[in-house]
């Protein structure tokens, strides 16, 4: 059975962020202060994964010598996609606990953007922020506020960290033939990227005097 996510950076008046800010922050600090969540970034930072045609969809595939070396880089994958396939909010798409209707699809995604695009990453047995962090490396993913794509942002925090996203999602031409080299989802013709959604985001949002915030969820 496939399963499919999603990842939404969603901008927000500073009264729906107060709203949501109790509500997500504990969840997403709670999981960034795991030891094994700290351990699996400072190993993925220390030894960046490989090019990905060696090994992403390839793991366990005939003739595939299962040599040291080979057992070394697949826990090096396993302990990357542990750190960034799971987030805080996985379980909360559409309010699915009876005894908490909470949801990112009714109470973050259903609020009224106005003129304003979301962006939203949608994929069929695939993960959108890990493609994004394999393609930009550790030390640009550092700069993107809250935990592994999951943040809850006010205005201010939204302009004052605009200079680290810039950072983060600025490329020379070399630098974004390299990215995009390394970025495995599969994107549609005419898609906004992940290497450019957030950062228009947080553009338009620092622009309008808003809040974001970015959820990474499974939808099934």
């Amino acid at each position: 059975m496939g399963i499919t996510s999603a990842w939404g950076i969603s901008p927000h008046d500073d009264s729906v962020i107060s709203a949501l800010e109790p509500r997500m922050r504990p969840l997403i600090e709670s999981v960034r202060a795991l030891p094994e969540s700290r351990e699996r970034w400072q190993r993925w930072a220390a030894e960046p994964l490989p090019d990905r045609r060696d090994w992403y969809g390839r793991r366990g595939g005939a003739g595939r010598a299962a040599t040291p070396e080979r057992e070394r880089v697949d826990a090096l994958i396993d302990s990357f996609h542990d750190l960034t396939r799971a987030g805080p909010f996985d379980e909360l798409y559409d309010g699915r606990d009876d005894d908490d209707d909470f949801s990112i699809l009714g109470d973050v995604w259903s609020d009224d953007f106005g003129e304003l695009v979301p962006f939203l990453a949608v994929h069929s047995k695939d993960y959108a922020v890990p493609a994004l962090f394999h393609a930009i490396g550790s030390r640009r993913a550092a700069l993107i506020p809250g935990w592994i794509g999951n943040f809850v942002l006010s205005a201010e925090q939204v302009r004052q960290s605009l200079p680290r996203i810039e950072a983060a999602f600025s490329f020379t031409a070399k630098q974004r033939a390299a990215a995009e080299d390394q970025l495995w989802l599969d994107e549609p013709p005419g898609e906004e990227s992940v290497l450019d959604g957030p950062l228009r985001c947080w553009r338009e949002a620092a622009a309008h005097g808003l809040g974001l915030c970015g959820a990474a969820v499974h939808v099934w």
